[in-house]
Formats: structure tokens, sequence, C-alpha cells
């Protein structure tokens, strides 16, 4: 086994040190997630939409559109649209 010395076990500790911070903040954050999904719900909002939104608004347009139209051609494929829907904003069945 290879012993750390000096400068090598200081920076060692301090990134340890940083990793278990920033791992508090982000227990901290998701706790405060939760929560504000907790009021959403209690306000009487559906918390699988609201999931799937975020999801959205992550992504480009370009993005958005491209999956749309591939979830369209297999809807369509499983006869859960029409072919009049095909192409644009389409309504499963």
């Amino acid at each position: 086994m290879t012993a750390l010395h000096g400068s090598t076990q200081v920076q060692l500790r301090q990134f340890i040190e940083q990793i278990e911070r920033l791992e508090e903040e982000k227990k901290e954050i998701s706790d405060n997630i939760r929560d504000k999904l907790a009021e959403a719900k209690a306000e009487g909002f559906d918390l699988k939409i609201i999931r799937e939104i975020l999801k959205l608004r992550k992504k480009s347009k370009d993005d958005r559109d491209e999956e749309e139209a591939l979830l369209a051609t297999y809807l369509h494929a499983l006869g859960m649209i029409s072919n009049e829907s095909l192409g644009h904003n389409f309504q499963a069945i």
C-alpha cells in the first residue's frame, strides 16, 4: 500500500470535505423540492403531470417536437390515433 504524504494528504482531505458539503446541499435541495411538490399536491395539482412538465421544460423545442412526432407515429401504428391526427397535434382515441 502506498501512503499519501504532505500536500497530497491535504488535497485529498479538501476534496472529501468539499464533496461532503455538496452532498449535504444536494440533500437540502432535494428536501425543498419534495416539500414544494407536496404543496402543489395539497393545492390539487397532479404531481405526475408536474413532473412531466419539468422534464419537458428541460428539452429544446426541437427535441420536444421530434419526440411528439415519434410518439404520434407509434400511437398510430398501434391504432391509438387516427390518420388525420398524424403530422400535427394528435388526440388519443
